[in-house]
């Protein structure tokens, strides 16, 4: 299993950490360890002075494929969820101010937090709303009218370069509005009101 990660997918989070609008998805990946334990905290990397959350829609990969046809594409995906692919932004900002691969920003331990996958209406994929809420607080609102790349073009372009397999992890992209937690944060993600995920920082 394997965390496939497209970046700079919404306009204007693009523009906030002043990265050029790309124009063809961006990827990254993630390690499985990456994952965080459902219910269990997430404690504070002690690498980092600024760990910030990107809240995400996350795709759950249903069928093997390679090299799929973007018409086809959306038999390969039977449930979505909400996620927060956590970024260490210092190491991330001092690696790319040096051209080098930015990993241990975003695939450290923990980094990804995957919550409880539903099944979706084909009808709704482009009219969810998601949200993340930090202390019963909103701080992340996006839509999925908004993605630059719709779901059938990220998988079908993924599988030009890695075959997909069941039970991979698609995280789509994050909204404006990306920002800091600290120790004893606590963060809840939406789907369509849904609350999905609660996450703890420790």
């Amino acid at each position: 299993m394997k965390i496939i990660c497209i970046g700079r997918n919404y306009a204007e989070h693009a523009k906030e950490l002043n990265n050029p609008v790309p124009e063809e998805p961006v990827i990254f990946m993630k390690p499985k360890s990456a994952i965080a334990r459902p219910g269990a905290p997430i404690h504070y990397p002690e690498f980092t002075d600024n760990l910030q959350y990107e809240c995400e829609v996350v795709l759950r990969v249903c069928k093997n494929g390679r090299q799929i046809p973007e018409r086809f594409a959306r038999q390969y995906f039977d449930a979505w969820t909400v996620g927060i692919d956590f970024t260490a932004r210092d190491v991330q900002a001092k690696l790319k101010a040096k051209g080098l691969p930015w990993e241990i920003a975003k695939g450290f331990d923990n980094s990804a937090a995957v919550g409880r996958f539903i099944p979706f209406d084909p009808g709704e994929l482009y009219g969810a709303s998601f949200s993340l809420m930090v202390n019963k607080e909103t701080v992340q609102r996006g839509h999925t009218s908004d993605l630059l790349f719709s779901f059938e073009k990220i998988i079908s372009y993924v599988s030009n370069y890695f075959t997909l397999q069941i039970g991979d992890l698609i995280f789509t992209g994050t909204p404006k509005g990306v920002g800091a937690v600290l120790p004893f944060d606590s963060l809840e993600g939406y789907l369509n009101n849904e609350k999905l995920l609660e996450v703890e920082i420790r």
